[in-house]
């Protein structure tokens, strides 16, 4: 017991360190499955998926993926209902930390197939695909 109140400062530091090495593969479990840009690329051009940007609007303003559809994530609350199930959705928004939130979301209201876009609009960018602006 005296070694465990000896080092109660070192434990503490061990069992955060470790949390913090979980909570990734825990949040990305929640966010469900993510889609690389060759991967949303075909699933946009094979099946007509949808891609739900959760940026905000100036953020939705300085460049989109085409035919993206904005819900910021402070409304998705509100105006994911406006979005049919019919279709597999893509989520996407700066880097795909808001996309997951929204993500798990859409999947625990019914949703069935929903997909992050991985790195979001800057991996996108960044393999130089289209952008509408």
């Amino acid at each position: 017991m005296q070694f465990l109140l000896d080092n109660i400062f070192l434990i503490a530091i061990a069992f955060i360190s470790g949390a913090m090495l979980v909570w990734p593969f825990v949040r990305s479990r929640a966010a469900g499955p993510a889609l690389s840009t060759l991967q949303a690329t075909q699933l946009i051009n094979s099946r007509n998926a949808v891609v739900v940007d959760v940026r905000t609007p100036e953020e939705f303003a300085t460049g989109s993926l085409p035919g993206a559809r904005n819900i910021p994530a402070d409304k998705f609350d509100q105006k994911m209902r406006d979005i049919k199930k019919d279709k597999p959705l893509i989520v996407v928004c700066a880097t795909s930390s808001r996309a997951g939130r929204a993500a798990a979301q859409l999947r625990a209201s019914g949703y069935g197939e929903v997909y992050v876009l991985a790195g979001g609009v800057a991996a996108w960018r960044e393999a130089g695909l289209p952008i509408r602006s």
